[in-house]
């Protein structure tokens, strides 16, 4: 580590240490005092005073810092303000070994629910290699969900944001899979960014839906157990069906209720149901899903509200359905879950961009549009319990 005080920049500078990769000094210094500098691996860490408002002088060192090819952020140490610049690393260093095995993993996990549950014929528990068979609904599970996350990370890359590719996690629920996620590492620059990142990931999410919604509604339905999954005693599940599924089966002619639609439909369609699923979900507009997100972008600090107000409501619609509606605890719990759930997203807060500027009218006709097609994919009972 490499520890340089404000009498030693002169020196700093022209030894051809990694301080040498950092912005001019003088510009720091007009609105941040420096009194000692350290490296910190490929960190800069700049020791000072704010002369300004912090959050200004993050305003207007974010520029110099980035053309210098570092990612600030402005913290405290020991009650001391420190500026932390990062290298920006917008490139996959090696084999994303991570990535990798949890992708190969919800690959097994998604073909084992796949021959499992929708293919009743077959028998992966003695028989291994027939999960082959199920192809088609792990690839439908895991296009959809691929897509969404790479929508977030082609984002990323085009806005310099330092994202990771996406981490699948493999765990055998109805679906195989408890979806996938990338991590944010870098703050995002503007109002524009913070929109776009968060908007790419549902919107291309839902292209993929739809393309593989009207492939599966064209295939051969598979009869499941009647109903589905159901057991010899009556008990069971049903899936709730969403108003975008209806409509795109309405429009390629493959009407949903020609029988039972939670039992008479290509395991593709499930694949649909999923990404319909995950992008209402992603869509509830608070904290940093990416429909917080896209609220932030779009409202600024009204989306504090509207994030006070979303788990309440959710717990309310679990009470409705519970009291008026009829349906079982176990098929309402998710929403007392996700009531909780954004509930905690919300107390952390939105990400907040550098630069608070306002959208655009196009972005937010883009925003409005979106959260629309969000509504078309709700269901009041996901996942009915049959008792």
């Amino acid at each position: 580590m490499d520890d340089v005080d404000s009498s030693e920049f002169g020196s700093a500078r022209t030894n051809g240490s990694s301080l040498d990769a950092g912005p001019p000094l003088e510009r720091i210094e007009s609105v941040f005092t420096i009194y000692e500098i350290r490296t910190e691996g490929d960190q800069l860490i700049y020791y000072g005073d704010p002369r300004v408002h912090p959050e200004e002088a993050m305003r207007e060192l974010w520029p110099a810092f980035r053309k210098a090819g570092y990612d600030p952020q402005l913290t405290t140490r020991y009650g001391e303000y420190v500026l932390v610049a990062e290298p920006i690393d917008l490139g996959i260093n090696g084999i994303p070994w991570t990535n990798v095995l949890l992708l190969l993993a919800t690959v097994v996990s998604t073909l084992f629910v796949g021959a499992l549950w929708w293919y009743p014929q077959l028998d992966p528990l003695s028989d291994p290699m027939v999960m082959l068979q199920a192809w088609p609904f792990s690839l439908a599970i895991l296009g959809v969900l691929g897509v969404h996350e790479l929508g977030h990370y082609v984002m990323s890359r085009y806005h310099e944001v330092d994202a990771s590719l996406p981490y699948f996690i493999p765990i055998p629920t109805i679906i195989g899979t408890m979806g996938a996620v990338i991590r944010l590492k870098g703050q995002m620059p503007d109002r524009k960014a913070l929109f776009d990142i968060g908007v790419a990931g549902p919107l291309a999410g839902l292209v993929a839906t739809i393309a593989v919604a009207i492939i599966g509604l064209h295939m051969p339905p598979v009869t499941v157990p009647e109903p589905l999954l159901e057991e010899a005693d009556g008990s069971g599940f049903r899936l709730g069906i969403p108003p975008m599924l209806e409509l795109l089966a309405w429009a390629v002619d493959q009407p949903m209720y020609a029988d039972d639609p939670t039992r008479n439909v290509n395991p593709v369609v499930i694949g649909a149901w999923v990404g319909m699923f995950v992008t209402f979900l992603n869509l509830i507009p608070v904290g940093q899903l990416d429909g917080g997100h896209i609220l932030r972008a779009m409202a600024g600090e009204f989306h504090a509200l509207v994030s006070t107000i979303v788990p309440t409501a959710l717990i309310a619609l679990a009470g409705y359905l519970y009291f008026v509606g009829g349906y079982g605890f176990q098929s309402v719990f998710i929403w007392i879950l996700w009531g909780i759930l954004t509930a905690l997203f919300a107390s952390a807060g939105a990400a907040r961009p550098v630069t608070d500027e306002r959208l655009g009218t196009g972005r937010l006709l883009v925003g409005i549009l979106t959260f629309g097609l969000g509504a078309l994919c709700f269901m009041p009972v996901p996942l009915e319990i049959i008792p």
